[in-house]
């Protein structure tokens, strides 16, 4: 039977990774608002113009526009695919609108999954990381150098880029939005009992064992 979850966590947490996993191992997939998004504009479509147009005005997008989105790409799933639902809802009226998408379909949430997370160390972690520019492959000042100092363990570039919104100032405020904007939904469903936080700071392993242990229940 499919699963329908939401994954919370700040950026940086380790949500996509976690997602991607989940896709491999399950017959789920990732709705990530920010990708959907993106790729409604590419498109070219009805909603992805309205989409364009709201950013082209400096305007953030609805909470209908957002759940409009979603509605649409919950048509392509069939009943045997879960989604997990990474960015949305992040208001109290998106919350409602996503039970009743679900409701439509004869589909509910199965869990709310919270990855926690130490602020300062998750500081940490995303300033000090960098990848290459030529694959990809990902490096921390701290925790992953390339074997040869300057040059990538993958495919041997010299070349390493730095996203340029990893830095303190920038986290810090991504921790303090994240903060303000689950705040409203997280009761709504703590008083389902659907909610289960856990420990987002350990390995990718140790958090995806977790996460399958939720999904058990």
């Amino acid at each position: 039977m499919a699963k329908d979850i939401i994954l919370l966590g700040p950026p940086g947490a380790g949500k996509g990774t976690q997602a991607h996993r989940l896709e491999a191992e399950h017959a789920m997939v990732q709705l990530s608002t920010g990708d959907m998004l993106r790729a409604a504009v590419k498109s070219g479509s009805d909603l992805g113009k309205q989409v364009q147009a709201v950013m082209d005005a400096g305007e953030l997008v609805s909470d209908q526009l957002v759940s409009d989105l979603i509605d649409d790409r919950l048509d392509q799933l069939g009943p045997d695919t879960g989604a997990i639902f990474d960015g949305y809802p992040r208001t109290e009226a998106q919350a409602h609108a996503l039970d009743d998408l679900l409701d439509r379909r004869n589909r509910k949430l199965d869990h709310v999954i919270e990855l926690e997370v130490d602020e300062e160390a998750l500081v940490d972690r995303i300033t000090g990381r960098y990848t290459c520019a030529r694959c990809g492959a990902g490096y921390h000042d701290r925790y992953k150098q390339p074997e040869t100092a300057g040059v990538c363990d993958e495919c041997g570039s010299e070349e390493f880029k730095r996203r340029p919104d990893d830095n303190e100032e920038t986290v810090r405020k991504r921790m303090a939005d994240y903060r303000a904007k689950t705040a409203p939904i997280l009761p709504l469903y703590d008083a389902r009992g659907i909610v289960t936080r856990i420990d987002g700071m350990g390995s990718m392993d140790a958090v995806q064992a977790q996460i399958e242990e939720v999904l058990k229940a």
